[in-house]
């Protein structure tokens, strides 16, 4: 069974984290970061700080409503 971590960023879920063999893949699910949707990474620390840095970057700001 694959192993797998959610990607929350300022209390938002953006996506999660598959482990595989070498690292990480990134499974997106908000629409903002799915540029980086299906990208591998080293370590589960680099999938948040590119998630955090590409959301940070983009126009809409991460918003945590609560409805």
């Amino acid at each position: 069974m694959l192993q797998s971590h959610v990607i929350e960023i300022d209390g938002v879920f953006v996506g999660a984290a598959v482990r595989l063999h070498e690292g990480f893949r990134f499974v997106a699910t908000d629409l903002r970061l799915e540029e980086i949707d299906g990208s591998s990474w080293p370590s589960l620390n680099d999938v948040r700080r590119v998630a955090r840095s590409r959301l940070q970057a983009s126009r809409y700001p991460v918003h945590n409503t609560l409805y």
